[in-house]
């Protein structure tokens, strides 16, 4: 007995001496999230909140690299840190050329191998813009143009391309569903940010690994992981976040925590957010105030003065998010990742069409979105084979139920129309990566989506009670199911030159029983199969350490989804979109050339172009239902559309940043985006495409030394004239400025902003910040309802 317990003590304290402690040579702060490999970065640790890992799988490695966004890169023997006494140390280098690691391919991936444009968000980041959603969160790293029609709400625009054509990721499961339409969504605003280890951007196709949707863009979200202890102790830590914005009366509190045994950890997150009625700014168009609003009263709806029209009245929503993950580790070679994520936001009221006139009164007494949730369960399981045959091999499970509704009811009128929509998706995806020699890798896989959908209509009657059923929004029970493989290889041609070229075949099903109670269809169902295979092809030329000049061709697809195919709705007031089954995948051909560059580790330069074309698009276009133009849909005659493959589309643009190291712990950096997007009218004219958004940017001042971070900078956004607005977009007279003819335009504007944050002892850290300084009155383009005015943010955050 005594044996055994030195035996296990011995164990113990072997597995102890392996722990290391990462810390900034300058302050002796333990850094969190530093990566640290040896041969293989899809094998890379991180470190935990105390700047620790466990060098124990490392033993006998040649070197061990210790990375992160703005330090010096830092190779180092295994003997040498048992040396130093278990510690290393990193040097700040924010302008370096190679430090970041991301996950363009499923897998990590050093920057220097990735011939594409990306943007990284860091857990830095996040901590110091506090963004309330992660829509926010996305415009604020400069890449993303963000569109909202209420404010809780948030669509994200990626070179051109918005909605259904860019995809949403979260932990390598696509988010995307057969619902997801084309006019603007809000379902990024389910990913809480306070849960986010970090998030990435990836521009341009993607579908060759990540199958439909990925036309414009990909965003892939991590989030926080479960962390094992490097010891004989139970490992316990966490944060605790408290937040407070004026603009729109935010209060937001969010808690993790983790417990960390030796081959078992469990993650717990969750947050509350509660947003009051939005305030903009004092100097700016007053097309953009709120002069009256809505108010049930005595039994029916009336028009109220706005007192205070800078108040943005109903427009207030609260969120709930929650996250548990269970990681478990019995063997060096398999680990299991359990995750359970859920998100629900109140009632949204649906702002910009609260604004809307109809003969000098309210068009609607109401209309808001119902709760929105979002529930994924995800089971993933790692195998680092190294046998022969793979070397990694990844296999996901996924089960998300997503539910939303929209509820409107006419001005002074009686009937609530609810239309509830429920998707029940399952998900897998088998990922394997392969050395075939020292200088090139075989990455492969494949993935099987399959999506149910249900939709209910019902009239509520608020004066008596009475409910009836009305028209659905989709075909009830229609089914959209895809199934793809894809593989990947990367060839090393020498240290300067690096190949890589994919393939996809994808084969998408879609099958719906359509009700002719309501609208007397010419089809009673549709049942539509159909394939197609993508590529690309990149080059990265290194000519030196400091400069990486890259190339790449791609396509990607979107096959049409139960939106598209099925849909009932009224697009805006006076048009519906009816289904329209005979239609077709769209395909976009994409070409990029890029460069990346350091100068004397002064600056670092990032240039990227691009040419996009999109064939067979898919867009709205006028219709006709059995011959007729028009129908009557809710009450109203209304103009009949439906989607159809009926134009192309094409979108050029540039990627500009650099960042800029004055002296020690200032630095300036600035990024800007300029794209021009048109398509092909009824007519065969070109018009503008309406998700090209104006030139928009971001120049930011950074000062850090010791516990302190401030930013000053700048966000500004180009105008966009009345007859380059798309045709859509002229249309919607009262969300946009109006010029000198009275016409709807976008204005340019411009804000001043500055964040702070500095760590107080015992892991406290407080965030002040003041956003639009100037008070400035703006609505970002195509938004419905108009930004917050000057807005005092302050925050509180405890580590353990």
């Amino acid at each position: 007995m005594k044996t055994i317990i030195l035996f296990l003590f011995i164990l113990a304290v072997q597995n102890y001496a392996q722990v290391v402690t990462v810390k900034d040579a300058v302050t002796g702060e333990p850094l969190i999230n530093v990566t640290v490999y040896a041969n293989d970065l899809n094998r890379a640790l991180t470190t935990d909140s105390y700047g620790k890992v466990n060098l124990n799988s490392f033993r006998g490695s040649e070197k061990i690299v210790f990375r992160m966004i703005g330090y010096r890169k830092k190779e180092i023997t295994y003997n040498k840190i048992m040396e130093d006494n278990r510690e290393v140390l990193l040097t700040e280098d924010p302008v370096s050329l190679s430090n970041i690691v991301i996950s363009a391919n499923r897998w990590s991936a050093d920057e220097s191998e990735v011939p594409r444009t990306f943007e990284v968000i860091s857990p830095k980041d996040i901590t110091l813009r506090n963004p309330q959603t992660a829509a926010d969160m996305l415009s604020q790293s400069g890449k993303v143009f963000v569109q909202k029609s209420q404010l809780g709400g948030g669509s994200p625009m990626i070179r051109g391309f918005a909605t259904n054509r860019v995809l949403i990721v979260v932990d390598n499961v696509r988010m995307n569903n057969a619902i997801f339409r084309s006019g603007n969504l809000q379902n990024v605003i389910s990913i809480d940010p306070n849960a986010l280890s970090h998030a990435e951007v990836i521009f341009g196709p993607g579908s060759v690994i990540y199958g439909s949707d990925a036309i414009g863009g990909v965003m892939d979200f991590t989030t926080l992981p479960a962390r094992f202890s490097y010891s004989d102790k139970i490992l316990f830590n966490g944060s605790a976040l408290a937040r407070y914005s004026s603009a729109n009366n935010e209060q937001t509190g969010s808690v993790n925590f983790n417990i960390g045994l030796n081959n078992w950890s469990f993650l717990t997150s969750a947050s509350y957010s509660k947003f009051g009625d939005l305030r903009m700014g004092s100097d700016g168009p007053d097309d953009y105030l709120r002069t009256f609003y809505q108010e049930r009263t005595g039994g029916k709806d009336t028009m109220i003065v706005n007192g205070d029209p800078e108040l943005q009245k109903l427009s207030a929503y609260e969120q709930v998010s929650a996250l548990q993950k269970i990681r478990f580790k019995p063997v060096e070679e398999w680990e299991f990742n359990y995750g359970f994520y859920y998100s629900a936001t109140s009632d949204v009221p649906r702002y910009d069409r609260l604004i809307e006139l109809r003969s000098g009164k309210p068009r609607d007494g109401e209309w808001y979105y119902g709760p929105q949730k979002w529930m994924m369960n995800n089971l993933a399981i790692t195998n680092y084979g190294e046998n022969g045959i793979y070397d990694l091999a990844k296999l996901i499970v996924a089960y998300q139920n997503f539910e939303e509704s929209r509820n409107d009811r006419g001005f002074n009128k009686a009937d609530l129309n609810h239309r509830t929509e429920k998707v029940n998706a399952l998900s897998f995806n088998l990922d394997i990566i392969t050395t075939l020699s020292a200088s090139s890798e075989l990455f492969y896989g494949a993935e099987g989506v399959f999506n149910k959908v249900s939709s209910q209509g019902e009239k509520e009657n608020i004066n008596t009670g009475k409910v009836s059923p009305i028209s659905t929004r989709y075909p009830d029970g229609a089914i959209w199911n895809s199934y793809g493989v894809y593989a990947s290889y990367k060839h090393r041609l020498s240290e300067r030159y690096i190949f890589e070229g994919a393939l996809r075949y994808n084969i998408v099903h879609s099958s719906a029983e359509f009700d002719i109670n309501f609208f007397k269809f010419s089809f009673k169902s549709a049942d539509v199969t159909m394939g197609g295979v993508t590529g690309s092809l990149g080059f990265n030329w290194l000519p030196n350490n400091l400069n990486h000049l890259y190339i790449n061709i791609a396509t990607g697809f979107r096959a049409p989804n139960i939106d598209d195919i099925g849909k009932v709705f009224d697009s805006t007031p006076g048009l519906v979109v009816v289904p329209n089954p005979d239609l077709r995948s769209e395909y976009i051909y994409s070409g990029e050339i890029g460069w990346r560059s350091t100068v004397n580790s002064l600056i670092k330069i990032d240039l990227a172009g691009y040419y996009s074309y999109l064939d067979d698009a898919l867009v709205r276009r006028d219709f006709k239902f059995n011959g007729q133009d028009s129908i009557l849909y809710d009450g109203e005659m209304s103009g009949v559309q439906a989607i159809q493959n009926a134009a192309f589309a094409y979108v050029w643009g540039v990627h500009a940043g650099f960042e800029l190291s004055i002296y020690s712990g200032l630095r300036l950096t600035s990024k800007f985006n300029y794209q021009k997007g048109e398509e092909e009218d009824d007519a065969g004219n070109k018009v503008p495409l309406r998700h090209s958004a104006p030139w928009f940017g971001s120049t930011r001042l950074i000062y850090e030394a010791g516990k302190l971070t401030a930013m000053l900078y700048a966000d500004y956004n180009g105008e966009i004239r009345y007859e380059n607005l798309a045709p859509t977009e002229r249309e919607k007279t009262t969300i946009y400025a109006k010029d000198e003819n009275g016409k709807p335009y976008q204005p340019s504007w411009w804000t001043l902003n500055l964040n702070t944050s500095y760590r107080l002892p015992g892991g406290v850290t407080l965030s002040v910040g003041v956003e639009n300084i100037t008070d400035t009155r703006y609505r970002p383009y195509s938004s419905g309802i108009t930004a917050p005015g000057r807005n005092f943010i302050g925050s509180i955050k405890y580590t353990l």
